[in-house]
């Protein structure tokens, strides 16, 4: 394919994405495929000669399509927003193009220093204190990670790294062995499973810290169970916050955890993979009060913020934490301005060596919607969801299982978790809407996340008299 064929393929590519995304309610939400549907359509190796470009697009249609989860659909209401706009699409286009492996300032500056600054942009929006912000000189800043798993598991290893050396610093004689078999991490019993994932990545123990009847972890029962472990010779050293659990939506008490996290040389990492979108918006700000205590803070714009993933934005106190950790210079790295302190090389930052232009996405949607733009879209889906909340409370057959605050309502018939399994069941055999559930203590409880850019509340009220429908007909049978 030459640079002509490109420009006729490129808009051909270009009218079917649009197509595709402007019909997307017409599609089926959720396949209909067994597993193992794909392996029958294709052959068995790789052709050994070209094929054209005609061959290959017309089995998008053909083999991908029937396969396809809509994420973007209206009728998709499962997990949590996947962010997509058309700017961020010809963001990642040029990005693509582009092609540029952004390790370090020498090998793309502007790939670089626009992260920089789009952090900085970001942090402002959501009014970060000043200290999380690189500015012209400033010791923090941030960094887009591949997702938050990614920024929870940097956070902690990090953290390891620093509580090892300030050990060994008091107590010359204990080996790194010796420190890594005491060290444990705390999270909500409502964190993601990844905070999880991270401590055993990173080998050390992890324990759950239970939350309160809001589903939030209170200053009270982190020092309960800090007491406890220190008593026994451990040492805690990293504690994960979460604003916006996965399960309900519930918010950790930061302004009660803080203190204890500082006063215990204990590192914050704060996770608000989905709920960070929301604090653009002056209602929702108060949600991160107490930030100003952590170590560090991530959060999604590729949940909420109409930018496609990959891009998880995570900022850091003291950006010399996990320089400190992670840096390693050999020769064919290095270039002549990295010990200027004028520019950044955000390897030291991450986990894999190689990185993409990705903040020329984050660019491209806050210039083209702006804050007052991504603001409403905030506001549209917390509208939507607070609908569908009242549709709800006026069916007594059906109970709220947390507190609606942003765009996730958890909701059950009253009955028996198996009651609500066969609900599920029969939503899932239907196809018209996508859910998943969760557990809310004992409870089996149906999550709907309102995801799309463009559900309206016409989606909203068909997604409940479908849901609706599908009650009184199991009713009937469970009687």
């Amino acid at each position: 394919m030459d640079a002509a064929e490109f420009r006729k393929r490129g808009k051909e590519m270009v009218e079917y994405v649009a197509d595709y995304l402007e019909k997307i309610e017409k599609r089926q939400v959720f396949p209909d495929v067994e597993p193992g549907y794909l392996r029958p359509l294709l052959p068995d190796c790789a052709p050994q000669d070209p094929e054209s470009f005609e061959d290959v697009f017309k089995d998008i249609e053909k083999i991908i399509m029937p396969g396809v989860t809509h994420w973007h659909s209206p009728y998709f209401f499962a997990y949590f927003p996947a962010a997509s706009s058309f700017p961020a699409l010809l963001a990642d286009m040029l990005c693509g193009g582009i092609g540029c492996v952004g390790f370090s300032w020498a090998a793309s500056p502007a790939c670089t220093e626009l992260e920089t600054v789009m952090l900085d942009w970001l942090g402002k929006m959501i009014n970060l204190p000043e200290e999380f912000l690189a500015g012209k000189d400033g010791q923090g800043g941030g960094v887009i990670q591949g997702s938050a798993s990614e920024a929870t598991l940097i956070s902690l290893l990090a953290a390891r790294t620093k509580t090892i050396r300030r050990v060994q610093s008091e107590k010359p004689e204990l080996t790194d062995a010796d420190i890594m078999g005491r060290l444990v991490a705390y999270a909500s019993d409502q964190a993601h499973s990844s905070v999880e994932r991270a401590a055993l990545i990173g080998g050390v123990k992890i324990k759950n810290i239970p939350s309160d009847d809001t589903f939030s972890v209170c200053g009270s029962a982190l020092k309960k169970v800090l007491d406890e472990d220190k008593a026994s010779g451990l040492i805690p050293f990293f504690f994960c916050a979460t604003l916006g659990t996965t399960p309900c939506c519930s918010f950790d008490k930061l302004l009660e955890l803080g203190p204890i996290c500082n006063k215990e040389n204990i590192w914050m990492h704060i996770d608000a993979a989905y709920a960070g979108s929301a604090f653009i918006c002056p209602e929702f700000r108060h949600f991160l009060n107490g930030v100003e205590f952590a170590d560090s803070f991530n959060f999604n714009p590729h949940k909420w913020l109409l930018v496609n993933f990959d891009c998880s934005a995570m900022w850091v106190k003291k950006r010399s934490d996990l320089t400190g950790a992670f840096k390693l210079e050999p020769l064919y790295l290095q270039h002549h301005h990295q010990e200027s302190g004028l520019v950044t090389d955000y390897r030291h930052w991450q986990i894999p060596l190689g990185r993409r232009f990705r903040s020329l996405k984050l660019w491209f949607v806050l210039r083209m919607y702006g804050v007052t733009g991504l603001q409403e879209h905030i506001r549209k889906h917390v509208r939507l969801s607070h609908q569908f909340e009242h549709l709800i409370l006026q069916d007594e057959r059906f109970e709220i299982c947390a507190k609606v605050v942003l765009g996730l309502v958890c909701f059950r018939l009253k009955g028996s978790n198996e009651l609500n399994k066969a609900l599920l069941k029969s939503i899932d055999e239907a196809k018209k809407i996508h859910l998943v559930p969760c557990h809310l203590r004992e409870k089996f409880v149906l999550r709907f996340a309102v995801c799309s850019r463009t559900v309206e509340s016409t989606h909203i009220k068909f997604a409940w008299q479908h849901i609706s429908q599908l009650a009184t007909d199991l009713l009937k049978t469970w009687e």
